[in-house]
């Protein structure tokens, strides 16, 4: 028998996992990063998501038209994401609150999601095994 006896399932279940470690994780950086707003010289800091692409066991997107937005989040080469911050205040904080706060709203609407796919899938598994109703 394999380490792994759930197979599929249960590699869907560790990255999920995984993704909720990672958005606790970078919930706390942006809070920090809202908390020190008002520090001389502070930077923004973030976290780098997970690996999720083929190589990480993960499904990777394809960019089925010119148009579309592409696997990483990119439409026609821009990527808001990390678009220039140009804010920098006379102190030299270059925190954005408007963005910090965007940004946290995301993350834990991330969360949520992940979480509540977590969750469906142990129901699943309950029911395969014969135990959920």
């Amino acid at each position: 028998m394999s380490g792994n006896s759930l197979g599929a399932g249960g590699n869907l279940m560790q990255a999920l996992k995984t993704r909720m470690h990672w958005h606790q994780s970078r919930q706390k950086v942006l809070a920090e990063n809202v908390a020190n707003a008002d520090s001389p010289g502070f930077r923004p800091h973030d976290l780098k998501a997970p690996a999720a692409g083929p190589g990480a066991g993960g499904v990777a997107l394809a960019q089925t038209s010119p148009g579309h937005l592409g696997p990483t989040g990119r439409r026609n080469g821009f990527d808001s994401n990390n678009a220039p911050r140009f804010e920098i205040t006379p102190n030299g904080n270059g925190v954005n609150l408007e963005d910090e706060m965007m940004k946290v709203a995301q993350n834990q609407s991330d969360y949520q999601l992940a979480a509540s796919l977590y969750s469906k899938g142990l129901g699943l598994m309950k029911i395969a095994i014969g135990k959920g109703r």
